[in-house]
């Protein structure tokens, strides 16, 4: 009865009730890109790095989709017309900022969206 009316001992709460992992699904981008980068190394599998040729704007789903999972992506936008090529370079801008990557032009309407554990270097 005690309990019952909130009289009787009150356990402290330990502090493995506040260590929350967050489901693939609702973790931000950048620490799901950074945690499957994490197990690709410590799995001792290559990084993967994906072409693209978007031939629509409706692609970017494609292109953010192998971002988010951590690989790299080398988009080629030649075959889109100018405008969706521009609205598709936009996305991708926007993209790798909001995972904390970065896009770099590496040839005329080819771009590479490199996520921010990957290192690229120009030689």
């Amino acid at each position: 009865m005690a309990n019952y009316l909130g009289l009787g001992v009150v356990e402290a709460y330990g502090d493995d009730e506040y260590d929350v992992e967050y489901e693939d699904d609702w973790m931000p981008a950048a620490e799901r890109a950074a945690r499957r980068w994490q197990q690709t190394q410590e799995e001792s599998e290559p990084a993967r790095i994906v072409m693209v040729r978007p031939r629509k704007y409706d692609d970017a789903l494609t292109v953010g989709q192998h971002f988010r999972e951590g690989c790299a992506v080398v988009m080629d936008v030649a075959g889109m017309a100018t405008a969706e090529a521009t609205r598709m370079v936009d996305f991708a801008a926007g993209l790798a900022y909001g995972c904390d990557g970065r896009i770099e032009r590496i040839a005329d309407k080819i771009f590479l969206l490199a996520p921010a554990e990957v290192e690229v270097s120009s030689v």
